[in-house]
Parts: C-alpha cells; structure tokens; sequence
C-alpha cells in the first residue's frame, strides 16, 4: 500500500495535498445562514467539527443540524466539537430546539434533512426523546421531505435508539468513525463492537429504514483494517458506507498519520460495493452527511 499514501513521518506538518483542499469563496452565504442559525440559537456540525466542505454546502442551502447543544460529554481525539462537563457548565437542554430546526429547515426550503447531535452521556435517556422530536417537528414542517439522522451510539442503550427509530427517520446513520485496534486513542469513551451493535439492531427493529455508517482513514489503520470494517458493517445490516480522509481540525486533535491518495478511495468504494453495499461514497473530502441526498438516492437506485 506504499504507493496509495502519503506518510508522514518523524512530526512533520507538510503542506496538504492537492487533493485533500477545498477552496473557501462562499463567504456571503456562509455568513448569511449563520447569522439565521444563531437567531434561532441552532447549530451545525459542519461549523463545530471545522468540516471543509462548509462554504460549499452552505452556498448550495444545505446544512447538518446539530442538536442536544454545542457541547459534548465525550473527548474524542478526531473532533472539534466543544466539550463540557455537565458538573461544570450549563448543558440544560433547549425546549425549543426541535421546532427551531424544524422552522430552519423549512425556511432553508430543504428536501433532504439531516440532524445529528452532541453526545450527552449526563441525560438519562442520552437526549433520544429529544432527538425524537426533532425528527417528528421536521416531519411535520416538511412532510415531502427525507430526514437523515446521524446519532450517537447512545452508551449502547438500544431503547434510546428505538426512541429515534419510532420517530421515522428516512434514514438511520451511526458512525464506526475508525478501525478497532485505534479505537482507545481515537474514541476512548466508545466502544467497536457496541457501534456494531447499534446499527445491527436499528435494522432489526425497522428494516423498512436503510442503515449507513461512515469512517475515517488516514489515522494509521492499514488496508485489510478498513476492508474488516466494511465486512463487520455489511455483517450488521449497513447498506451505505462513507469513506473519507482524516484532517486535523485543531492542534489539539490527533494528528495526521497519512495522506490517502484518491486511488486507494476508488479501491475501498470498489470493495465496499463487491460485498453488498447499496452505495460507497468513498473520497478525501468525503464526510458522513456530505452530499448525503444524493448518496440516498444513489443507494435508492442501487437497492431498485
């Protein structure tokens, strides 16, 4: 796999490869909607994880909700989302956060919706019952509309995920995020097999809602890691897999272990596809909610 990557050897920082940039020129459309989303006191990963294809979705209206506030209970070494501890800072749910996102994704003209959230392990019920409503106030705001929801694995509380299941997303997402042998340094608040477990039983439960998980490389995993993945999520029932390459959003998170040339994604995608996968969408830039109508209609395709 020599010739597939990039390494990055002895703490060097070289410059990114072409291939991994993203040009940032929407600034009168990234400004725009984040000004609408702070008057709702809304928030979305694409702005709290530093993701680099922002000015890109932003210009084109599209946008990955954020819910359960802007802090989270875990400190994995891949994310740039604010962390917080419930003893120390004030993570009070907001009672209207479901209808305000509803009232932005409706405003935003939206036909494809996609809600994600913090982890917030401090809540009882992981914030499911929230996250619930969120789907259900979407639903009814934009009843032509798909709603795409990306969770967190709940603490493994299989209840919480039936919660959102009951709620009818269009489409189930949990992120695996990486290979089990980096799991402690890459989410050590979580658990390999517990994700599994998670997506397994969401198709079990309502197998009429298609099942998609996403994964990071570029964080010392080798070729044969990555194809495990696939085989484990294929094994549970996924029918979408998104593939992408690894950046450092802050110099706090984990460093980069390699640059993944675009050839290698075309082989991951190729792979994922031979083993059952309605669709692999599979590229540097690659994020789990990116594009992710058309994504849902490509696995639609596929799975017709």
């Amino acid at each position: 796999m020599g010739d597939t990557l990039v390494q990055i050897r002895g703490g060097a920082h070289p410059r990114l490869p072409e291939w991994a940039r993203k040009s940032a020129t929407h600034y009168e459309a990234l400004h725009r909607l984040k000004a609408d989303l702070r008057q709702l006191n809304l928030h979305t990963v694409c702005e709290s994880a530093r993701c680099p294809n922002i000015h890109e979705c932003f210009a084109r209206g599209a946008a990955t909700f954020m819910i359960l506030g802007n802090l989270c209970t875990r400190g994995c070494g891949f994310c740039a989302v604010p962390k917080g501890s419930p003893a120390r800072q004030d993570m009070r749910l907001d009672p209207a956060e479901p209808a305000n996102v509803a009232r932005m994704a409706a405003a935003m003209n939206l036909r494809y919706v996609v809600i994600t959230s913090v982890n917030r392990d401090d809540l009882r019920d992981g914030g499911s019952a929230h996250f619930a409503e969120t789907v259900r106030q979407v639903r009814c705001a934009l009843p032509e509309a798909r709603v795409e929801v990306l969770t967190p694995d709940f603490c493994g509380d299989l209840q919480a995920v039936a919660r959102v299941l009951d709620a009818c997303p269009h489409v189930f997402n949990h992120n695996i995020e990486t290979v089990p042998r980096l799991y402690r340094r890459v989410r050590p608040q979580a658990d390999y097999q517990q994700s599994l477990d998670v997506l397994d039983f969401a198709r079990r439960y309502r197998p009429e809602i298609p099942t998609k998980s996403g994964l990071m490389v570029g964080l010392g995993e080798i070729e044969e890691e990555v194809h495990a993945v696939l085989r484990d999520l294929r094994s549970a029932g996924t029918a979408v897999a998104t593939i992408g390459q690894y950046l450092r959003p802050t110099r706090r998170n984990l460093p980069v272990a390699a640059y993944i040339e675009p050839r290698q994604f075309d082989r991951y995608r190729e792979y994922g596809l031979s083993i059952g996968f309605q669709m692999v969408f599979s590229g540097p830039l690659v994020r789990s909610s990116y594009m992710a109508d058309q994504v849902n209609d490509e696995a639609r395709r596929s799975a017709n």
